[in-house]
């Protein structure tokens, strides 16, 4: 068998994670197999589309490298691909059944419908539609149609065999006939429903596996009805395990932090995506590295190792998983500069208003921030770089924050001897031995370590809290080290001379 396998979203919203997971699975899968991963867009429900989605989807799925070998962009040979444009073969389709007596026309008003579930709610069961139109004569049908009367078509529910066996959830046997109503597969506006349309285009698409969300297992036995209908052959179909957000909640196309567009604009990067989604319900028969390829996803993927329960979003391992992709980035020359050129950019943004110092947007300062803060983990994304925890990075401290500095013995020629001390070390210096100095100056000095050390931090940072001493004075540099410190000196000294005047 070829595999075809299809991802059809609806243009109703933005790409999220659960459908992130059906494109990738289904990426995967065709991959193995030597097979085709086709995107179809499903915006029959034209009420509820929104402008811009369809070029989202496709512009992530490139991003992503899940590149559809046929698309809307792409073309191919079984297009359209959107279902808006493919009308006249449903409507064929449809008189097909029609003719063989699996689909009738419907003329029950909204108020009656609305008449039938509220008379089901009362009475506490399930509402379905009471099939009264399937026992309309075609004499009827034609003269009602003639009086130009609103309809829609509904498909002929039969208590025939619909079970199936589902490559992740095994066999699953449920009588559509039994629980529900005639189900519309063509609306008023002549546009088709979910059921009739994906049924018509997996077919004419050549679809030899249907990989797709859990929730529509339960409809698949009304699908399998109508291939049955059609006379045709129905593809395997593997539905995979629900997605929750951590408090057992289920996820919504609502929740800005599960869009795949949102999660790029906050510095996550593909590949951590594509991994995250992965650690959510299997498919691997072995535990893979919080970290791997594409193409080592491709090779190490199996369909039948997915979990048939549900599954919760755990969006801490995000964060780890881009600390790890971070770092193997910064591996790589040709990705390494661009995280380079990544991070020039933000610090430009951030510093727009400000009188920029050439010597932070060095490429070597640049790479020497970027495998520190990485080496450390102490980011997660690139962006983190530009806080306020940061900011010393690229910013010295100014005058107005030295006042805090006047309470610190160290001053004169001590602090001369503490920038001798530093100055004399070289780049890319042992932080322990560095500090064997620092603690020898401090009992010279009669001063406690502590205090030496908070002045640094206060010299070059301004922060009360945060990275080491060491790991400041190794990031920064022992020359802009020297640098910020001879300021604070410059500073302190002239305060001296004027507190000396005043007194």
């Amino acid at each position: 068998m070829t595999v075809r396998v299809r991802f059809a979203p609806s243009p109703t919203g933005f790409l999220h994670l659960g459908g992130l997971r059906t494109a990738l699975y289904n990426f995967l899968f065709a991959q193995q197999n030597k097979g085709s991963f086709i995107l179809r867009i499903e915006d029959t429900d034209r009420k509820r589309i929104v402008p811009g989605a369809v070029e989202a989807i496709e512009r992530v799925l490139t991003k992503l490298q899940l590149i559809p070998k046929e698309s809307p962009g792409n073309g191919g040979d079984y297009g359209p691909y959107f279902q808006s444009q493919r009308l006249d073969l449903y409507r064929s389709n449809l008189d097909t059944l029609l003719k063989n007596g699996n689909a009738y026309a419907c003329f029950c008003s909204p108020t009656r419908l609305d008449l039938i579930r509220k008379d089901a709610i009362r009475r506490r069961e399930v509402p379905k539609y009471d099939n009264k139109c399937r026992n309309l004569s075609r004499k009827q049908v034609e003269e009602k149609i003639r009086q130009g009367l609103s309809h829609c078509y509904r498909f002929v529910l039969r208590s025939e065999e619909s079970n199936f066996r589902d490559l992740v959830y095994g066999p699953y046997d449920y009588n559509p006939a039994a629980h529900e109503g005639d189900p519309v597969i063509m609306k008023e506006d002549g546009y088709p429903t979910y059921h009739f349309a994906n049924v018509v285009d997996d077919h004419l698409m050549d679809i030899s596996h249907v990989l797709r969300g859990e929730e529509w297992l339960i409809s698949t036995p009304k699908h399998i009805l109508m291939y049955k209908a059609f006379g045709w052959t129905p593809p395997r179909y593997a539905h995979l395990p629900l997605i929750l957000n951590k408090d057992g909640s289920k996820l919504s196309k609502r929740q800005d932090d599960l869009r795949v567009e949102s999660l790029f604009s906050k510095g996550f990067y593909p590949l951590t995506i594509l991994n995250f989604v992965t650690k959510i319900g299997g498919g691997f028969d072995e535990k893979l590295d919080d970290l791997v390829s594409l193409d080592e996803l491709v090779d190490k993927f199996n369909l039948t190792s997915l979990n048939s329960s549900s599954c919760r979003l755990d969006m801490n391992r995000l964060d780890l998983i881009n600390q790890l992709e971070i770092k193997r980035r910064a591996k790589y020359p040709l990705e390494e500069k661009m995280l380079i050129d990544e991070l020039k950019d933000i610090v430009l943004k951030r510093l727009l208003d400000n009188k920029i110092d050439k010597r932070v947007l060095s490429e070597e300062y640049i790479r020497r921030v970027i495998h520190w803060a990485s080496s450390e983990s102490r980011i997660v994304t690139l962006k983190d770089l530009a806080s306020s925890d940061f900011s010393y990075l690229w910013e010295p401290p100014t005058e107005t924050s030295f006042n805090s500095l006047h309470g610190f013995n160290i001053k004169g020629r001590s602090l001369d001897d503490l920038i001798s001390i530093i100055g004399s070390s070289n780049e890319g210096f042992d932080r322990s031995e560095l500090t064997k100095q620092l603690k020898a100056f401090a009992k010279k000095e009669n001063v406690p370590f502590p205090v030496v050390m908070k002045f640094l931090r206060g010299s070059l940072s301004n922060l009360k809290e945060g990275p080491s001493v060491g790991e400041m004075i190794e990031v920064l540099g022992i020359k802009e080290t020297v640098s910020r410190l001879s300021k604070v000196k410059k500073y302190l000294d002239s305060n001296a001379i004027q507190d000396s005047r005043n007194t």
